[in-house]
């Protein structure tokens, strides 16, 4: 209870914008706009605003199953990105790009590991 509280007075901006994101969703709803407009808006909203962020961070308080449920959700990511290059190199080797695949997969072998190595120094060093 005491993270929650420590959370809640350093973040007033999160919670403002998770209250207007909120408020926004339910008034276009509430005017009949069309479900996919409004998730969609929801999505850019919430990227722009890295409400997202703000969201897993919430949710990672919960003690011993909140860090779990965030890791849930960040690391299809990796799968999708691993995935993505799989069918993107598949049908470059079709084409006869070899060379280029094999660019493709180092820039995404740097990428991901430029990820983690974000992610650890981002957990080794403190900001505040």
């Amino acid at each position: 209870m005491n993270k929650l509280i420590k959370f809640i007075k350093e973040n007033p901006r999160f919670l403002m914008t998770m209250l207007i994101i909120m408020i926004g969703i339910a008034l276009m709803l509430y005017f009949g706009i069309d479900t996919k407009a409004v998730a969609i808006v929801a999505i850019v909203v919430g990227y722009i605003t890295n409400a997202f962020a703000g969201l897993s961070a919430l949710i990672s308080l919960v003690p011993f199953i909140g860090p779990l449920i965030v890791k849930v959700f960040t690391i299809p990511f990796f799968w999708l990105l691993n995935g993505l290059g799989y069918f993107t190199s598949a049908y470059a080797i079709k084409k006869g790009y070899a060379k280029d695949v094999v660019n493709h997969r180092i820039i995404t072998f740097v990428l991901l590991i430029g990820i983690v190595i974000g992610y650890i120094l981002g957990h080794l060093v403190p900001l505040r």
